[in-house]
């Protein structure tokens, strides 16, 4: 599992940082100090699981967590038990009380992996060439379920995007579109526009630089037409 940590204090880092040197199923990619750097970070960097203390002097953990748009597991780590309750409500793997010996942590990073490899299994990632069935994305405190096969295309408006479905109202999720494209399959889905990802088998008609799908007209960029085109040419 590829992490990050992110605390306030940086003792509190370097104890991170060692105690994942020695367990080879953790990859400590970067710490940060500020959440700022942090959320700045996953904007272009997919990570499993973040190590995040939760009282932070500008943002609390708690609230930077619930604000990034990156699918990830987290164990929240503090010197405070007051806020056990709250870290379930976001589903968190596991809440450290510093200080916290090694056993203490294994036992943190073996729940992380039973869920990390649950959450690869329930994707269709457990075997190289699985097909992905269902996406799930953490919305509302929860997740919610996208079946891969029903998406007619997805919209991207800022920093949510709307996945717009064969059945019922578009899935709204705050995530950017190119987290998005990183899990979907790459042989079914193409980024066609800076705010349109569509489905390959979906495409109705292509007529000039506007796509059909289901009734909607879907916009061809300039910079991805000819990525897009070169698919028909093959």
């Amino acid at each position: 599992m590829k992490a990050i940590a992110l605390d306030d204090e940086r003792p509190a880092l370097d104890i991170i940082d060692a105690f994942c040197s020695r367990i080879d199923s953790v990859d400590l990619a970067k710490t940060f100090t500020r959440t700022g750097e942090a959320r700045l970070y996953l904007e272009t960097n997919p990570v499993d699981l973040i190590f995040l203390d939760i009282n932070m002097p500008k943002e609390s953990g708690l609230d930077f967590f619930k604000s990034i748009t990156q699918q990830t597991l987290v164990i929240f780590t503090t010197a405070y038990s007051e806020y056990a309750l709250e870290s379930y409500e976001v589903e968190a793997v596991d809440y450290l009380l510093k200080p916290y010996t090694f056993e203490r942590f294994t036992k943190a990073i073996q729940r992380a992996q039973t869920r990390w490899r649950a959450l690869q299994q329930t994707n269709g990632n457990s075997l190289p060439g699985a097909e992905q069935a269902h996406l799930f994305f953490r919305a509302d405190y929860g997740l919610v379920k996208v079946t891969v096969s029903d998406i007619l295309f997805i919209e991207g408006l800022d920093n949510y995007l709307k996945v717009h479905v064969k059945e019922g109202p578009p899935v709204v999720l705050r995530l950017t579109l190119k987290a998005m494209l990183e899990k979907l399959p790459a042989e079914k889905f193409i980024r066609v526009h800076r705010s349109f990802i569509v489905p390959i088998d979906k495409i109705q008609s292509i007529r000039g630089r506007m796509i059909l799908i289901d009734d909607e007209e879907i916009p061809i960029g300039s910079s991805y037409e000819k990525e897009f085109f070169s698919l028909f040419m093959k």
